[in-house]
């Protein structure tokens, strides 16, 4: 559907207007979907991207500025989403060898269990992008890429 029916308005400004505010509505919409998507997981996506992070580390621990470094979403309280994960079980804290004042998360089997549950399942999320072909999908990743300069 076009933005102009999603959100009721007829004008913008200018197209560079219109782009914003289709990016602004569609981030929107994608948020809405991956929370319905992670709900049956119990997570929230901020707490999925950490612990994807962390598997992309595994086995080796993961520094809470490492991850803060690397999350899609640069707001989140990195802490409070480790406590989160730490609280069922996904990940373990261990005190840093090297910085008695760092504390490094790690993946826990029951992490890495969830994540490939989650993997098999992930399929049903990236269908939202069925209206598009393969190379559309490519060529505005690299729009948004250049987009961000």
């Amino acid at each position: 559907m076009k933005l102009e029916e999603e959100i009721k308005q007829q004008k913008f400004k200018d197209e560079y207007h219109r782009l914003l505010v289709n990016i602004m509505f569609t981030g929107s919409w994608l948020n809405i979907r991956q929370i319905h998507f992670f709900k049956q997981f119990d997570l929230s996506p901020q707490q999925y991207n950490l612990l994807r992070i962390l598997r992309g580390q595994y086995p080796n621990p993961a520094s809470v500025n490492l991850l803060i470094e690397r999350m899609l979403d640069k707001q989140s309280n990195a802490s409070r989403l480790v406590d989160k994960l730490d609280a069922k079980g996904l990940v373990k804290r261990k005190k840093c060898k090297e910085d008695k004042r760092q504390v490094d998360v790690v993946l826990s089997a029951k992490g890495v269990q969830l994540l490939d549950a989650i993997d098999k399942e992930i399929g049903n999320l990236d269908s939202i992008f069925t209206n598009l072909t393969k190379a559309e999908a490519k060529k505005m990743s690299e729009m948004l890429d250049k987009m961000r300069g």
